[in-house]
């Protein structure tokens, strides 16, 4: 996804080259990775000649959005305090970028109501 995100629509061959420097692949493994993808909503092809150009459906904060929410469904019973509270323990986010966060909340909010 990171490559059709950054690069843009691409062949599996382009692909995997793109992958080849830190994954070993086969064009048929990289097929099917693409399918998969493609049958969960993540990418779409066109087809060129014969072959298929693929290309990613949403953003990647999209895809990170719908990622987190299944996290917060399987793992954290859909709280997303029990989530945050397990990221500050393990030290993940620290308490500066924390703040940071309600800083730009509160500031999106103010925008909202105009105040």
């Amino acid at each position: 996804m990171e490559i059709l995100w950054k690069g843009g629509p691409a062949t599996a061959e382009r692909i995997r080259e793109a992958l080849a420097p830190q994954h070993a692949l086969k064009d048929s493994s990289v097929r099917t990775i693409l399918g998969r993808l493609e049958d969960k909503g993540y990418v779409k092809h066109k087809q060129l000649g014969k072959a298929f150009v693929y290309s990613g459906v949403e953003k990647a904060q999209n895809v990170a959005v719908r990622a987190v929410r299944q996290i917060l469904d399987r793992f954290c019973d859909g709280s997303l305090e029990q989530l945050l509270t397990g990221l500050v323990e393990n030290e993940v986010v620290d308490r500066a970028e924390l703040e940071e966060l309600v800083r730009k909340i509160g500031k999106a909010e103010r925008g909202k109501t105009g105040k």
